[in-house]
């Protein structure tokens, strides 16, 4: 799972993809260290922190949560990004795992 623990609430381990067809939350994938990210896909162009908005904003939507929740916590310029979702760590963790599992194939 892309999720782990943090004192504010969950991190989300997630690649991005911009300039894509569509925007779309794709599948689970490990890395070579054997590290999982979730990638997504977004529409617009990565400049100006544009992708990453379009990500917050994507994610916020589909978790039903106030996009002021959501932060880059690391790789504001990198397509391999660590969000924080601040709230109760408990409520997020099965909200996450259920999410990833309705919408991944």
């Amino acid at each position: 799972m892309p999720i782990t623990p943090h004192p504010k609430g969950m991190r989300l381990a997630v690649r991005l993809t911009p300039k894509a067809s569509k925007n779309r939350f794709g599948p689970v994938e490990k890395t070579a260290d054997g590290a999982a990210h979730l990638k997504v896909y977004v529409t617009v162009v990565p400049e100006g922190g544009k992708a990453n908005k379009s990500l917050i904003k994507m994610l916020a939507k589909s978790l039903k949560i106030p996009a002021g929740d959501i932060s880059v916590a690391s790789g504001a310029t990198n397509r391999n990004k660590q969000l924080l979702i601040e709230g109760d760590s408990g409520m997020l963790a099965a909200k996450l795992e259920q999410w990833i599992k309705d919408i991944t194939p």
